[in-house]
């Protein structure tokens, strides 16, 4: 079941452990493996980390990465999407993206599966607002909407042809109802 939490250990001790397949996450001294994602998850995590790099990463302002480990404010999460500005990327001395990411994402996007608590995935974007965090999605594709936390902890929902709010260097004009549409592909 999603984010049943598994076992209690230190958050070092968490770092030290295998990745798993779903990831595993360490939220409040406990960890809890996320869902394994399927179809509609899959497909607009695929679609949002392309649309998104093709401006930013080209462009240089941005970069998005599935699945990524970020350690931050005493928690070790993987949001499905995580966005940070190109010069808050971690690097080695030679230029190469590091392995750990012990920082919050600049916008966190979460893709809400069939089983997972809501409320789970809200206090995972509710703690990355808090530690720096400027924008968080949450995309329910049941209900075809969208929560917003801003920077504030500020939470509001967008449906239908309302046009979503990303970083202000990225150039992406985006509705709700076009991030749903890429759920249906032409017989």
């Amino acid at each position: 079941m999603a984010h049943t939490p598994v076992r209690s250990l230190s958050l070092d001790a968490f770092l030290q452990l295998p990745e798993t397949k779903p990831a595993s996450e360490w939220i409040n001294g406990q960890i809890f493996q996320k869902p394994m994602p399927q179809g509609e998850h899959s497909t607009l995590q695929g679609e949002l980390v392309t649309c998104i790099n093709a401006i930013a990463k080209t462009a240089r302002t941005a970069c998005a990465f599935p699945e990524l480990r970020c350690t931050f404010g005493g928690m070790s999460i993987v949001p499905d999407v995580s966005v940070f500005r190109w010069h808050r990327i971690p690097r080695s001395s030679s230029g190469r993206i590091a392995n750990r990411f012990e920082l919050h994402p600049d916008w966190a996007i979460e893709i809400l599966s069939p089983n997972q608590s809501q409320t789970k995935v809200l206090e995972n974007l509710l703690h990355c607002s808090q530690q720096g965090t400027e924008l968080g999605w949450l995309l329910n594709p049941d209900d075809e909407s969208v929560l917003i936390v801003s920077s504030e902890s500020r939470v509001k929902i967008f449906r239908g042809a309302k046009l979503l709010p990303v970083l202000k260097e990225i150039p992406l004009t985006i509705s709700v109802t076009t991030l749903f549409n890429w759920l249906t592909l032409p017989m």
